[in-house]
């Protein structure tokens, strides 16, 4: 027998490629954070262009835009939040809807020059505005703001007969012994009340057959222009319909400016400078009171009253050729609506 010879080479294996190794799909909890993420910029990026471009329509989006002040913040979470999650498209989505809210809400925390540089020393305007919810304010409250301030030009909604008669009784007619009454039921009625002779110049709310709206001319000694009052008050737009009336009663207020009287609007707007509709009463040429003297942010409703977050919809819009001087908002027992005190300097006579 032979002996074995030495071992051959070894069969060489067949050449193949390598196989890369599958791709694992991302978990689906991550998918599900990616997705939530994308929701969540485009609603608040959605919500940025409706409120910039006023294409706020009807019921609930006009509701809805009351609460762009409360939105920012939201966002602002929002974007911390993707950050973190290192979701960068949705992060970007956010840092600009973040950015255009901030624009149009925090310039009304911040003081601004008076309305105008026409107001001169000695030619001042106290005027105070309330939404009596219904008629169920204190009389005697309102009376003692009107001496605590020393109004010269109160403004009123929702003015009930019988609210008017209490105020009487209390001593507003030895205050103010002028009157623009036009008092109604419920949420109706309304009334402006002075220390100087009022004209009685219509009523825009009533003329659309809605709230009233009354607009006094108010005889201010030295000034021959004048000065035009109306006491605001369009229809809440809390049901769809409601909608038209609470448009049309802000298409219906005068306009501002020019060379006749020096208007000042007060009262309930039902809408705040998030709503197209006002910001185009503003465009004609007024300023608001609040976001003058920095307090635009500051709610007015609900003081005691649904459970919402406050959101300010009572304004005193000046013409601007008149100034700004100070700016309050005062509770007031029985009604859930601030009182806002107002003094204005009128333009030199």
């Amino acid at each position: 027998m032979n002996p074995p010879g030495p071992p051959g080479p070894p069969e060489s294996a067949p050449n193949r490629m390598p196989v890369p190794a599958p791709t694992s799909a991302p978990p689906p909890r991550r998918r599900w954070v990616t997705v939530l993420c994308a929701l969540a910029a485009a609603g608040f990026l959605a919500f940025a262009a409706l409120r910039v471009f006023g294409l706020e329509r009807g019921f609930p989006l006009v509701p809805l835009l009351a609460y762009t002040p409360y939105v920012l913040p939201a966002a602002l979470v929002a974007l911390i939040g993707t950050a973190v999650l290192r979701r960068r498209l949705s992060s970007a989505a956010l840092l600009l809807a973040v950015a255009v809210l901030a624009a149009v809400v925090v310039p009304r925390a911040l003081p601004s020059a008076s309305a105008a540089e026409g107001g001169s020393a000695g030619t001042g305007l106290r005027l105070l505005t309330l939404n009596t919810h219904f008629g169920h304010a204190s009389p005697d409250a309102v009376v003692d703001l009107v001496r605590e301030y020393d109004v010269q030009v109160l403004s009123l909604q929702e003015v009930t007969p019988e609210l008017a008669a209490d105020l009487s009784a209390a001593g507003l007619d030895d205050l103010l012994p002028y009157a623009v009454d036009h008092s109604a039921p419920a949420a109706a009625g309304g009334s402006v009340h002075a220390v100087h002779p009022l004209t009685d110049l219509g009523d825009p709310g009533r003329d659309l057959g809605s709230l009233a709206m009354p607009r006094a001319g108010v005889d201010v000694p030295g000034h021959s222009s004048g000065i035009e009052v109306t006491s605001v008050h369009p229809m809440s737009p809390r049901r769809p319909s409601s909608m038209a009336a609470w448009r049309d009663a802000h298409r219906a207020l005068p306009e501002a400016g020019g060379d006749g009287p020096v208007t000042v609007l007060a009262g309930d707007f039902n809408a705040t400078l998030d709503h197209a509709e006002l910001r185009a009463v503003l465009a004609t040429g007024y300023a608001d009171a609040a976001s003058v003297t920095g307090d635009g942010l500051t709610g007015t409703w609900p003081v005691d009253g649904p459970p919402l977050p406050r959101v300010a919809i009572d304004h005193v819009l000046v013409d601007t050729r008149a100034g700004i001087e100070d700016f309050t908002a005062v509770d007031v027992r029985g009604t859930a609506h601030r009182a806002l005190f107002v003094e204005i300097s009128l333009p030199g006579a």
